[in-house]
């Protein structure tokens, strides 16, 4: 199990990610806070841009970097914020993107806008 510093507790019987030989796998990330509450009410942006950065410190956690994502899955609730996302998720990954699917989904909370899920793989040549 991963869990970094400040980390929002998570929601159900989960852990915020966990390592299988060199693969982190990042459960879903959802736009909470270290106490649970929700970052950036409505703005479909600023809850990625603190998803993104939860997972970047999940990775860290791990001795990995968004630099090792190679999968990433994007859970939207309304087809309609696919352009605000992409605009902050371009801004993490913007040479060489992961592989990634989105699709449109209920979320575990209406006012959650998006869900990221990671899949990293850290090679431990060297």
């Amino acid at each position: 199990m991963i869990i970094p510093k400040n980390s929002p507790p998570p929601l159900g019987p989960y852990s915020p990610a966990t390592r299988a030989g060199d693969t982190i796998y990042v459960g879903g990330v959802l736009p909470t806070d270290a106490e649970g509450k929700l970052v950036g009410d409505g703005d479909v942006a600023a809850q990625t841009r603190h998803e993104l950065e939860l997972i970047k410190s999940v990775l860290e956690a791990a001795d990995a970097s968004l630099d090792d994502v190679v999968f990433n899955q994007v859970l939207l609730r309304d087809m309609s914020d696919y352009a605000a996302m992409n605009a902050v998720y371009r801004t993490y990954f913007p040479k060489d993107p992961p592989a990634r699917f989105c699709i449109r989904a209920d979320l575990v909370r209406p006012e959650f806008l998006v869900e990221i899920i990671a899949t990293a793989h850290v090679s431990r040549q060297g």
